[in-house]
């Protein structure tokens, strides 16, 4: 599928959701592929990446930086917190806050660094056992606790359950963000973006419908 069409789709989304065009950011999730792949897609104006894995980023955006202006590159994935430093220098923003011990790190390092990517909580919306994320229950003193360390908590994300209908867990996302006054909403994949921007997402993660199956 062209970007040009999955931009169509988001702007339609928008329109039918009766919200302002451009009010949600396309997040390409580049995992796993090709560096052809992301490069023609770079080539097509579209900046804004998603990336799994601390290493491998690591080891593909600093030379796309030196090539193309104006990257914005999310950490959609887990964060080990050994890892969170090289974040600071590589991410814009991350997705996958889930833990106090990582909130931690991250404001130690923000005060060192002077500066923090921006950050989404990720809440476990489905309380699965191996999926990562605050459980809802927990999600407001979390919050709490992330403001009182001064990070930017700019949203929620998500992940629901592959055989659960997505729409009970976008509705839930909405409504701890709406009651913790959060308007950043990180939800919806190549799958169901359309119907997580219906719900309210400021950023849909779409990454087969653009880039084709992963390789690895």
């Amino acid at each position: 599928m062209s970007l040009d069409t999955i931009r169509a789709r988001i702007a339609e989304a928008e329109r039918e959701a009766g919200r302002p065009e451009g009010s949600v950011r396309l997040v390409a999730v580049s995992k796993k592929q090709p560096n052809e792949r992301v490069a023609a897609v770079l080539e097509e104006g579209h900046r804004c990446f998603g990336e799994n894995r601390v290493q491998e980023a690591a080891g593909k955006w600093p030379e796309f930086r030196e090539r193309f202006d104006g990257i914005d590159l999310h950490l959609v994935g887990p964060l080990q917190t050994n890892k969170a430093r090289q974040v600071f220098g590589l991410f814009q923003a991350i997705h996958s806050v889930d833990r106090p011990k990582l909130a931690k790190t991250l404001a130690r390092l923000a005060q060192e660094e002077g500066h923090c990517p921006e950050l989404f909580i990720q809440v476990n919306t489905g309380e699965e056992e191996q999926k990562a994320g605050i459980l809802p229950g927990d999600a407001d003193a979390f919050i709490e606790e992330c403001r009182a360390l001064d990070l930017p908590v700019q949203g929620l994300m998500c992940i629901p359950p592959v055989e659960e209908e997505a729409s009970l867990h976008f509705a839930l996302l909405a409504k701890i963000a709406e009651r913790n006054g959060l308007r950043g909403l990180s939800m919806g994949m190549s799958g169901d973006f359309e119907k997580a921007i219906s719900f309210g997402a400021t950023h849909v993660r779409v990454g087969s419908a653009i880039f084709g199956e992963r390789t690895g």
